[in-house]
């Protein structure tokens, strides 16, 4: 089953988000805290939005898909990135990586936003073959670039 998460969600959400870092070999580089996420999820004005995929049987959070609204220029209207996606890998094959996707997708067509969005890292082979076979189309000739921390302070006094 997939639901929106509430605020009740806040420490599985961190927990996924830390194993989730762990999966990608960078566990030190998840700084979020819970009242960052409570805030960036729930407060006045969300930055981002999540579900979360409980276990058909026992109703526990097996994952959970984190998001916000991005712009399409081109398109002339908004469109989702998936920042994260994640379901623990004892609840993988289940259909709960399906399910999040699924969901995002229909609340697109919902909306009228016209696309959905995300970056997989370029060694996780199994991510690839699942976003391949739901027809996902990789965006090879764009290379994404990141400031952060020294570099971002610094041009930010630019």
């Amino acid at each position: 089953m997939i639901r929106t998460a509430t605020p009740a969600d806040i420490p599985v959400i961190h927990s996924l988000i830390r194993e989730l870092a762990a999966y990608e070999r960078a566990p030190e580089e998840a700084r979020a805290t819970e009242v960052q996420l409570h805030e960036a999820l729930f407060g006045e004005r969300p930055a981002a939005y999540a579900h979360i995929a409980e276990d058909d049987s026992s109703g526990e959070p097996v994952g959970f898909a984190l998001w916000f609204l991005n712009f399409s220029t081109w398109r002339g209207t908004h469109g989702v990135y998936l920042e994260d996606l994640f379901v623990r890998p004892s609840a993988r094959g289940a259909g709960h990586g399906k399910a999040l996707l699924a969901e995002l997708a229909r609340l697109c067509v919902e909306r009228g936003y016209q696309r959905l969005e995300w970056s997989v890292l370029d060694w996780n082979e199994p991510a690839i073959g699942f976003y391949r076979s739901l027809g996902a189309v990789p965006q090879d000739e764009w290379t994404v670039y990141r400031l952060t921390d020294q570099a971002l302070a610094d041009l930010g006094k630019a």
